[in-house]
């Protein structure tokens, strides 16, 4: 039985890794760029330093250091989005993470970085009274 060309090449076809995900957050500049207007606006800048973060639970364990979480979060992506709504064990005020390196994530774990893209800017839309953003960085 001969095989038409789409089956060939679903069968045969590799998953091309040189496509990298979109950035699922805007895009500010350079991280200190980013971490002075952030300052400029009156608001808390928080930096997770991506450039290691291979998979989603280190990502997850660097936002949640440097947004304080408390210790009886979870570590998945429902805990972090019901941290980030919340916020309310810092001080009030907007806060911003400012994701560096973020293409390390996308590179690695393409899921886990749609995963975490998606719930930062879902989260962002239902900020309660501690109004949260996110953003990426060039660096």
């Amino acid at each position: 039985m001969m095989m038409n060309a789409v089956g060939f090449l679903k069968r045969h076809a590799r998953k091309d890794t040189s496509v990298v995900e979109p950035a699922p957050l805007p895009v500010v500049g350079t991280t200190a760029q980013a971490v002075e207007q952030v300052r400029s606006a009156g608001a808390c800048p928080h930096v997770v330093d991506g450039s290691e973060l291979v998979n989603k639970r280190m990502m997850l364990c660097a936002i949640a250091a440097q947004l304080s979480f408390p210790e009886w979060a979870g570590r998945n992506l429902d805990a972090l989005y019901d941290c980030l709504i919340d916020l309310s064990w810092l001080p009030s005020g907007e806060h911003v993470l400012i994701w560096s390196g973020h293409r390390v994530l996308a590179e690695h774990d393409p899921k886990a970085y749609r995963g975490i893209g998606s719930v930062l800017v879902a989260a962002a839309q239902e900020s309660g009274e501690r109004v949260f953003r996110a953003v990426c960085t060039t660096d």
